[in-house]
Formats: structure tokens, C-alpha cells, sequence
């Protein structure tokens, strides 16, 4: 962890931001356990900017969906996570790598100046827009995505992960099947505001709304596109 130079959201005190390093020890653990496990198919990934701040945002059907993307993304990503994910050793893991914890009970000021820190120093956040896991379908959108996107100025990618839901392992229930197919499909860069610059509530409710189209028009692409 390194210290961002610039102050926090709420306009308090200077909070740690997330080190690129540990994001990209976290994409190379990815490659190795995602190639090892399953055979990722990865379409579009040239799709991502090659520098400068992106959002990846990413469908949610399983616990697999985070990481499969932090392995199969060219650049270091630092995902929002539950807090509830980082218990016992994982939390200090999770940290390590460059993740960030938010609670999504409250307006965790720490969470938002963190992830807008990861996007001034130039790095790649990864959104799951829905919030929690469910149908990956996008079909309800957060407010958060287009705070951040409208907040930072950096565009979105749209993300699909297809297939990491379908039939439970026979070794581990859990998981998808062991060396099973798992589709990642990446699409064009778009950005969420109207270019006014405008972060009023009426302005976020409108680019969530253009989020909400541009990522269901991608996985309806995707699924075109894999057969899924």
C-alpha cells in the first residue's frame, strides 16, 4: 500500500490507495489458478485501454467471476469486494493483492476515496454493477458505477463472464466442473456521462440509465457471440 497524495472523498484525511504491484501479483496468481482450473475462452481483451483509467464492469453469477477476470484482464485490476469477503486469512490476502473492501450498507467514504484514488493514479477498478451475485444479467444497476465513471471521467468497459453458473462441479459442488469451458467477453469502451460533466443526482440517474443499456446490449452480444 502506498499513500495517494491527494485528500479523501469526504474531504478528510489522506487514505492509503491500493498498490498497482499487489494488483499484479493478484493477475498472476489469476492466470495461473483460472488457466489451471478451467480453460478460459477470452474475446475482446485488445478491447481494454492499454493505459490511463478504465472500469471494468463485470456480471456476477459466481464466486469464480471476480477472479477468472483479474486473470484474464492484460492489466492489474483492483476489484470492489464485500467486506464480508475479507475473514481470517483472506482479508490480509485480498489487501495484498490490491483489492478493496467496501461496505454496502452504508456510504463507505473510505471504499470511494480509495477506489477514485486507483483510478487518478491511472488504474483499472473492477465494478460488479448489480451489487451482489444473482442472474449476471445486468438487469439492476447500482448508482455507484456511474458516480464513479462521471466522478473520474474514466470509461467503462463492459465485461461478460458466461458460463461459470451452469452445472456444479462433481468434485467440488461450488464450483464450475474442473477444465469446463469459461467464456470472458469484453467490449468497446463507452463513456457514462453526457460530456456536460455534471454530477448532480438527475445526471447520475441518466448515466446509470445509459449504463444499463450499453451492458445489456453487450451481453446479449456475447451470448450471440459464444452461443451461450
Amino acid at each position: 500500500m502506498r499513500r495517494h497524495p491527494r485528500r479523501g472523498e469526504a474531504g478528510g484525511e489522506v487514505t492509503d490507495v491500493p498498490s498497482p504491484r499487489g494488483a499484479e501479483v493478484g493477475r498472476r496468481i489469476g492466470v495461473g489458478l483460472m488457466y489451471g482450473l478451467w480453460k478460459p475462452r477470452v474475446l475482446g481483451s485488445w478491447r481494454v485501454p492499454a493505459a490511463g483509467p478504465v472500469i471494468l464492469a463485470v456480471n456476477h453469477a459466481h464466486n469464480i467471476d471476480g477472479p477468472m477476470v483479474m486473470g484474464v484482464t492484460p492489466r492489474p485490476t483492483h476489484f470492489l469486494i464485500k467486506k464480508e469477503a475479507f475473514v481470517g486469512p483472506l482479508g490480509p490476502f485480498l489487501t495484498g493483492i490490491g483489492q478493496v473492501k467496501v461496505d454496502r450498507d452504508t456510504t463507505d467514504r473510505t471504499a470511494i476515496s480509495r477506489a477514485l484514488g486507483v483510478l487518478g493514479q491511472g488504474g483499472v477498478l473492477g465494478i460488479f454493477p448489480e451489487g451482489t451475485r444473482g442472474e449476471g444479467d445486468f438487469a439492476s444497476i447500482r448508482a455507484g458505477l456511474a458516480y464513479f465513471a462521471v466522478r473520474s471521467g474514466a470509461p467503462i468497459v463492459p465485461v461478460a463472464v458466461l458460463g461459470s453458473s451452469g452445472r456444479p462441479g462433481r468434485l467440488i459442488k461450488a464450483l464450475p466442473p474442473l477444465r469446463s469451458r469459461v467464456d470472458v467477453v469484453f467490449g468497446d469502451p463507452f463513456d457514462a456521462g453526457d460530456g456536460s460533466g455534471r454530477r448532480t443526482r438527475k445526471a447520475l440517474d441518466e448515466a446509470t440509465e445509459r449504463i444499463q443499456k450499453q451492458l445489456t446490449a453487450h451481453l446479449e452480444n456475447a451470448r450471440r457471440l459464444t452461443g451461450r
